[in-house]
């Protein structure tokens, strides 16, 4: 589950800095630049806490909470997409469709 470290430039550090200014969620994650990492994250935040961040984050966007591939399949039910990929619906779900 983890993530290599998103390859970012200057301007794009300076546009993550002004979201830190503000306060906002949206600069939380691992950076490289220039070869250095560079992890954002809440100060005394539990882990729980930051799963339940990567998983809406994940969710909100369409893609797997597991691998972070798009998600196609749309739950007939609630008419929202599911939370896995088929992959990841047949192994951890115990899908059998």
């Amino acid at each position: 589950m983890h993530k290599e470290p998103q390859k970012i430039s200057i301007q794009e550090f300076h546009k993550i800095n002004q979201y830190l200014q503000k306060e906002s969620e949206f600069c939380i994650g691992n950076y490289l630049l220039n070869g250095y990492r560079i992890q954002i994250s809440k100060y005394m935040q539990s882990g729980s806490d930051r799963v339940m961040f990567i998983f809406n984050k994940r969710r909100s966007k369409g893609l797997c909470v597991v691998c972070e591939k798009p998600v196609k399949r749309i739950n007939k039910i609630t008419g929202k997409l599911y939370r896995l990929c088929d992959t990841h619906r047949a192994s951890v779900d115990n899908y059998k469709g």
